[in-house]
């Protein structure tokens, strides 16, 4: 990881960031702040379940102002909570408000964890107290802040990039969770991304969106969509440089650019934790009749625990992917279909007009045997084209999740 990318959260100018050990976990570091010397613009897409975390409700409220801070937990997601769960969320708001001499309305909470369990409360008010005194820009404080909304991850999911406008730098930084539970309309991630631009609130929402539905909104693991997941951007403007306001300004090309990469990087690191994840393939579809049949076609395969678990085993069986997108919903021709297998060891034809053909078994093996394949479905519907992001199904996954609890 680059050094940059270790600052991750802290890396733009005006941001602080902590994360430390409030006994909800035994051990583990289990709540982060994120803070900013000044408002923010904020934009945040949010959960598509209707189960909805605590949190989630509380958020999506207060996002509508500008926003000074985040407060986050990890080891319990303070979902199907009730009326407890839901004053739980308002006084880690609250709480956060308090000690950073700020309005309850422009702070938002997440949290992440076991579903149905009531928060240590006690505990959280108290850590909020400690957490305030170890705020910081270094990066350490990056590094702590990444590490306390982790949950079944098995490494940080930390990310900077920066770009120079005018003679000044412009920096995004970021971090985020996600492992299992992750599926199309939000995954079950928590992604937080600054950046020191400045930005009008109605061309953030717009970047978000779109970008989103490029990034985290293409990503399966389980096929599970979890009740808490958020993305959240501030944006606090301490660059310096002039205010985003218009979509004819080629700042905004040049920022929008660079924010959609960084979440397209968030996503794509998920996939690779995927919970007992041992491959990243990439689904790719060409030729449908237009973009939204192509996401479809691309979400059946990715999804299917059929084709996933043949790439577990690296078996070449193509007849599951045509398969998926038969049941996918959309029209297509099958006999004017082509199916490739690929990766870095090179590119199979497998189904040729949706008819098996006689291939090099040895050779499938060998491209499948890679860390990171794709398979890509040709078609001759259109000019819809669609790349969604997925992993492989092992047996781990199921001794993860068969524990979950203990």
């Amino acid at each position: 990881m680059q050094n940059n990318e270790q600052f991750s959260i802290v890396y733009p100018k005006g941001f602080k960031a902590a994360g430390i050990h409030s006994k909800i976990k035994k051990k583990k570091k289990d709540l982060a702040l994120i803070y900013s010397d000044a408002p923010c613009t904020a934009s945040g897409t949010f959960t598509k379940n209707l189960v909805k975390a605590a949190p989630v409700i509380v958020s999506e409220e207060n996002i509508k102002n500008q926003i000074r801070a985040i407060i986050i937990n990890s080891g319990n997601a303070n979902a199907c909570t009730g009326e407890i769960g839901m004053a739980n969320a308002w006084m880690m708001v609250e709480g956060t408000a308090k000690v950073l001499n700020i309005s309850g309305d422009e702070v938002l909470v997440a949290s992440t964890g076991v579903i149905g369990q009531q928060l240590p409360i006690d505990n959280i008010m108290a850590g909020i107290e400690d957490i305030v005194e170890e705020l910081g820009s270094d990066k350490d404080n990056g590094i702590d802040a990444a590490e306390a909304i982790m949950t079944t991850d098995t490494f940080r999911k930390q990310f900077a990039t920066e770009f120079t406008y005018e003679g000044k730098e412009i920096r995004i930084g970021a971090i985020c969770k996600g492992s299992g539970m992750i599926h199309p309309n939000m995954a079950t991630l928590l992604g937080f991304v600054t950046t020191d631009a400045a930005i009008d609130k109605e061309l953030l929402d717009e970047i978000v969106v779109e970008g989103v539905n490029k990034s985290f909104n293409s990503i399966t693991v389980d096929g599970d969509t979890s009740t808490n997941d958020m993305v959240i951007v501030l944006a606090n403007g301490a660059s310096g440089v002039n205010r985003i306001k218009d979509k004819d300004d080629d700042l905004y090309h040049i920022f929008k650019e660079k924010l959609i990469e960084i979440l397209k990087k968030m996503a794509k690191s998920i996939v690779v934790d995927g919970e007992g994840a041992t491959k990243f393939i990439e689904v790719r579809i060409k030729g449908a009749k237009n973009d939204d049949d192509a996401i479809k076609a691309g979400k059946a395969v990715a999804t299917s625990s059929l084709v996933k678990t043949a790439a577990f085993g690296e078996d070449a069986n193509w007849g599951r992917i045509l398969a998926a997108v038969g049941y996918s919903g959309i029209e297509f021709n099958p006999y004017e279909t082509n199916i490739y297998i690929g990766s870095s060891k090179g590119e199979l034809l497998v189904c040729e007009m949706g008819m098996g053909l006689e291939f090099d078994e040895d050779f499938a093996k060998k491209i499948l045997s890679e860390k990171e394949i794709y398979y890509l479905v040709e078609m001759e519907e259109g000019k819809g084209d669609a790349v969604i992001y997925t992993c492989d199904l092992s047996y781990d996954y199921v001794k993860i999740n068969g524990s979950y609890r203990s």
